[in-house]
């Protein structure tokens, strides 16, 4: 491999760039290959290789999607590894002029959990190709652990048919547990055996489960009796009976026994498994065959107000994520890919697909991401692509927790959920000979990133090169007027509406609501909202800067200004009101979290009291990984003429604050 790095006096955006192919390697990644194939053909004479070519090849799939789109998907299909009882009619079907954009598939009909469990190579008739890699982090410093595609697809059967003598097809069966080897066969199984999964996170407290289950309607849930960190036990299935009266199947979180007293309706792992262990074939049975719009997976992203957005992913959701991972990222058979994350936020899924559907091999530490442990599992297993979440980079890097180590199998770094910081980013590339860190910005209503870097172009440390392969979108103005595409500006992104995996439905609230109402027209098209407020540097890259509205990114979780002032205003009797913002310091980096507050008259307390009490409270009653950085005590908030609440001067008084601080 060659590795370019452009000096940062070159850079017309003044970011470090670097570049993982040379011309010659370009033409053998899974992009390259495709392009050299088709390029000549879609773009004439115009086509060179594919480093030149690659934004002319972008700009043809885009503008030419009748052309491009068929050729492209295609293409995806093939390669992937995807397999049909019926094949679809056509790739999309726009004659639906009620669906924006349009119906993908059409008559299609499969199981999306049977084909992850397809082997990659014909002539492997043993399926002995490793699947999984894992390690517990107790056990740092033994073997890591493999289960080959033979064993995994044994133990998916298993556990359908378990699922099967005990649920009706079509149930909503949740997942609340950390993303381990028995997690990821569960949730196959699940979706193997015709049952929808229910994706909570195991960092939730129970009010939060509770409102996940009440959603989705959920019959019944997999969890663990602890999550072991540290080498200490917290309890999750007590949070977990705290939120529903519904049967509840308890996995141990080290052994084979739990050790703790379960009600009456719920049980224990082993005896689930049990119950299919009297069939003839207890770990083989058929895949439940769909239409490719059926819901497979419910997962959940906030909202400004009430519920959070309940986003069903079909059959066709999986496909559109690997797809990205195979030609952004370049994932291949051999590959082996790690992206620390949980099966109830969207990278989850996403990294399971990613590896299954392309022949990769998925790498699950079962324990914390945050020290020695798991970057010496990323040495020893031979992790060639790994993704992370900014604020754990400035960890790694802050304390040292990576020195010693040789992460030089590496190709490739990746990185979602918040805005990166430069420095953290030129450290993690330096583990592995300054490779390129890609920049991934989606949503899990999309099921992939609208906006990534890729390995065909120069890469700029905290931004993204390109949207992603099919994808467009405008930056609109104050006005709701597009920018010329080659302008550099800042505003909010509008989405081309014809995007293969997106959402056309959701189950609690009014998707054309949310995503449509209101956004102008652009070329005879109705564009979707994101709600990034995205800016295009004078070099043509794009950095994401926040929210339009005023939900909030902290540590890759999206949440809103009003779930945090609600939980805060209920915290103390001092309280009147407060008012919840958050912004990236001056120097880059994740977001962080303000509260300013207004005292009741004759209260009198200080903003070191309050930020205490505000972090207990949110810990307890929303989510324990957000950080509460500033509290502020204010007279009175800013307001309209109406009384709304104006976030946006309190942000940018957070602004000057924190560039203050800076210079100090």
């Amino acid at each position: 491999l060659s590795t370019r790095t452009i000096p940062l006096s070159h850079c017309m955006n003044h970011l470090p760039h670097n570049l993982l192919y040379n011309l010659v390697d370009s033409r053998q990644t899974n992009l390259g290959r495709l392009m050299e194939a088709h390029g000549p053909k879609l773009l004439g004479a115009a086509y060179k290789d594919p480093i030149t070519s690659y934004k002319q090849f972008h700009k043809f799939s885009v503008q030419h999607p009748e052309a491009s789109l068929a050729l492209y998907w295609s293409i995806i299909l093939e390669k992937l590894l995807l397999r049909f009882e019926q094949p679809p009619r056509c790739i999309l079907d726009t004659s639906d002029k009620s669906k924006h954009g349009g119906t993908w598939l059409p008559g299609s009909v499969l199981n999306i959990a049977e084909c992850c469990l397809l082997s990659a190579n014909e002539p492997d008739k043993e399926n002995e190709k490793v699947a999984i890699v894992w390690r517990d982090e107790r056990f740092d410093n033994f073997e890591v652990n493999k289960m080959t595609l033979n064993e995994l697809r044994r133990q998916v059967m298993l556990v359908a048919n378990a699922l099967k003598g005990l649920f009706s097809k079509g149930d909503p069966i949740a997942i609340d547990m950390p993303m381990t080897v028995t997690a990821v066969i569960i949730y196959l199984a699940i979706i193997y055996s015709g049952f929808v999964v229910v994706s909570i996170a195991d960092s939730f407290a129970s009010k939060e489960i509770a409102t996940r289950l009440r959603v989705s309607k959920a019959k019944a849930i997999f969890t663990q009796d602890y999550i072991v960190r540290g080498g200490k036990k917290f309890p999750l299935y007590s949070r977990v009976i705290e939120a529903t009266e519904c049967r509840v199947i308890v996995v141990p979180a080290l052994g084979e026994n739990i050790d703790i007293q379960l009600r009456k309706q719920d049980i224990a792992w082993e005896d689930f498994l049990s119950s299919a262990k009297h069939l003839p074939r207890p770990d083989y049975c058929d895949p439940v065959y769909q239409p490719a719009d059926a819901v497979t997976n419910i997962l959940f992203s906030s909202g400004t107000t009430g519920d959070p957005k309940a986003i069903p992913w079909t059959h066709i959701s999986p496909i559109r994520g690997a797809a990205d991972a195979w030609a952004h990222m370049d994932v291949q058979p051999g590959d082996v890919f790690c992206w620390p994350t949980n099966l109830g936020w969207v990278m989850g899924p996403i990294v399971l697909y990613s590896c299954f559907l392309t022949g990769g091999t998925l790498a699950l530490y079962h324990g914390s991401p945050l020290g020695h442990g798991f970057g010496k599992f990323i040495q020893d297993a031979g992790v060639t692509l790994l993704g992370t979440v900014p604020s754990l980079v400035k960890t790694w890097n802050s304390t040292g927790c990576m020195e010693g180590l040789d992460w030089t199998n590496i190709k490739l770094f990746a990185t979602t959920g918040e805005a990166s910081n430069v420095d953290d980013d030129l450290w993690l590339s330096s583990r592995a000979y300054y490779k390129p860190v890609l920049e991934c910005c989606g949503g899990t209503e999309l099921a992939s990133s609208y906006v990534q870097g890729n390995v065909l172009q120069p890469q700029a440390f905290g931004a993204f090169s390109s949207p992603s392969l099919t994808t467009g979108f405008v930056i609109l103005d104050d006005h709701g007027v597009p920018y010329p595409d080659d302008q550099p500006c800042v505003g909010e992104v509008g989405l081309f509406p014809v995007y293969m995996g997106a959402t056309d439905r959701l189950l609690n609230a009014d998707h054309e609501k949310i995503y449509f109402e209101g956004m102008p027209v652009y070329n005879g098209m109705q564009l979707r909202r994101h709600g990034d407020i995205v800016k295009r540097t004078i070099g043509g890259y794009f950095m994401v800067q926040g929210r339009a509205d005023d939900t909030m990114n902290l540590g890759g979780i999206k949440t809103s200004s009003i779930e945090i002032e609600r939980v805060c205003e209920q915290a103390n009797d001092s309280i009147m009101e407060t008012a919840a913002v958050s912004c990236q310091p001056a120097t880059g980096g994740p977001e962080l979290l303000a509260i300013f507050a207004v005292l009741k008259k004759g209260f009198n307390t200080d903003a070191d009291k309050l930020k205490m009490i505000f972090s207990k409270a949110i810990h307890r009653n929303l989510n324990p990984l957000f950080k509460v950085s500033f509290v502020k005590i204010v007279p009175e908030f800013p307001r309209t003429a109406s009384n709304k609440l104006l976030r946006r001067v309190l942000r940018d008084q957070l602004k000057e604050e924190l560039h203050r601080r800076s210079k100090i």
